[in-house]
């Protein structure tokens, strides 16, 4: 195996302490005339319980070699696979160096480990690849990436030679794209002394779609056209949703995230300590053949806070010019963003009759440079008591409208007043407690 891997070009540059590179260490020590049996068997089973925790986060089945193989392929970022992502394989040079990579992933894929069985007197490699998980992989957090790397393994076991394995793998880049965002709908960030980011998948996304969001019909509509332009290329804003609290500002963002994932769109969460690391952040993926949502919830600042100013100068402001493939979508409870004070009137002019003060210019010029407001504000009771039925009706719970709008209406008295997030949750209670239509 060691033989096969070091042939490897775009794909060679392996992690050291990866499965595979302690596999080759240990097919080559198994060929020495006095290898330690003891040692071996002992570092073989290590590898296969890493391969298991692999396969369960991420719910691999059946042939787990092959999935971890595929896992790599659809994980490595070289600049065969970034062009792939981009424009698809095209006619150059590289392409003599994949297929001869893809070759040696064949002959990975086709690997007999009999071989080393018998030497040893172990049979783990016969079971990993003719597995069967215990865990169904739709109950998995990372559900998305096991589909994928389930659906291309299979495919790739059907692959004749590297030829094949080309076609299969760069329609999978051109399709999906390659590493992390290929996988995953959503990350978080975090970043180093030296201003390095790194990216954390938000493996457990709410899957909410903008159905589940009664009411609202504008602002839904609003945040679906902006969004759709911006995925399909062409003009786009960056959106500020404000309004009262619980009335599914968020909830609207994540629908948005899910409904337009397979066009491209990826979404990243950062937290107001975080906006020193914007222009990084945007310096990493403003490359990519994604479009990238840049969401901040709840942003609001106290009049002492002044992250804002990095905002402002990220969205509209600064020397460098905004990506055409990044947003910024923001929620907030507050209209103006920043907390205003009656000291913020201190330098009050008059001029030609109009009241002009440096300080709140600076404070509202923030909620100008986002293109497109949306206002989600509480509903009235009539609407409260329309959401309360509808959620009922989907979840089929077995209470009459009448009765189901006066228990609503008293837990709103006692449970923060109307809002979506209070019907919610008072359906939430419901259904736990009262039995189901058939």
């Amino acid at each position: 195996m060691n033989d096969i891997v070091s042939k490897l070009l775009l794909y060679g540059d392996m992690d050291e302490n990866s499965i595979l590179m302690e596999l080759c260490n240990i097919c080559r020590e198994v060929k020495k005339e006095n290898f330690e049996k003891d040692i071996l068997v002992t570092n073989i089973y290590k590898q296969i319980k890493k391969l298991l925790e692999t396969a369960t986060d991420y719910a691999f089945d059946k042939n787990l070699w092959h999935n971890y193989l595929t896992y790599l392929l659809i994980t490595n970022e070289n600049p065969f696979t970034i062009t792939c992502e981009k424009a698809g394989a095209k006619e150059g040079s590289v392409n003599l160096f994949a297929k001869s990579d893809f070759k040696i992933f064949k002959q990975l894929f086709d690997y007999d480990f009999s071989y080393i069985e018998e030497k040893l007197g172990i049979d783990c490699f016969s079971v990993i690849t003719d597995y069967h998980a215990i865990v169904k992989p739709e109950l998995m957090y990372n559900k998305n990436v096991s589909e994928k790397v389930r659906g291309l393994s299979e495919k790739l076991e059907l692959a004749k030679d590297e030829n094949d394995f080309f076609d299969i793998i760069t329609s999978f880049y051109k399709d999906y794209g390659i590493g992390m965002f290929g996988l995953n709908k959503a990350f978080r960030i975090k970043s180093n002394e030296n201003g390095d980011i790194s990216f954390l998948p938000i493996n457990n996304m709410d899957k909410v779609v903008l159905d589940d969001l009664i009411g609202y019909e504008i602002q839904k509509q609003k945040l679906v056209d902006n969004t759709k332009a911006f995925v399909e290329g062409r003009k786009a804003n960056n959106c500020l949703l404000f309004g009262d609290s619980g009335t599914g500002k968020s909830t609207s963002i994540k629908a948005i995230v899910n409904e337009f994932y397979e066009e491209g769109l990826r979404m990243i969460e950062i937290y107001k300590h975080q906006f020193k690391d914007l222009s990084n952040l945007i310096s990493v993926i403003k490359n990519r053949n994604y479009k990238f949502i840049i969401y901040m919830d709840d942003l609001s600042f106290e009049e002492f806070e002044t992250e804002y100013k990095f905002l402002k100068a990220v969205i509209e402001g600064g020397v460098e010019t905004k990506p055409d493939n990044i947003l910024i979508y923001a929620t907030s409870n507050r209209r103006h963003l920043i907390k205003e004070t009656w000291n913020d009137r201190n330098d009050m002019e008059v001029e030609n009759g109009m009241h002009k003060s440096d300080t709140m210019q600076e404070k509202l010029s923030l909620v100008n440079r986002f293109g497109v407001t949306i206002n989600f504000s509480k509903p009235s009771q009539k609407e409260y008591f329309e959401i309360v039925k509808e959620m009922a009706h989907k979840l089929n719970i077995s209470m009459s409208d009448e009765e189901l709008c006066n228990k609503a209406n008293a837990w709103e008295l006692s449970h923060g007043g109307i809002s979506g997030r209070t019907a919610k949750q008072f359906i939430n209670y419901i259904s736990g407690t009262v039995e189901k239509q058939n």
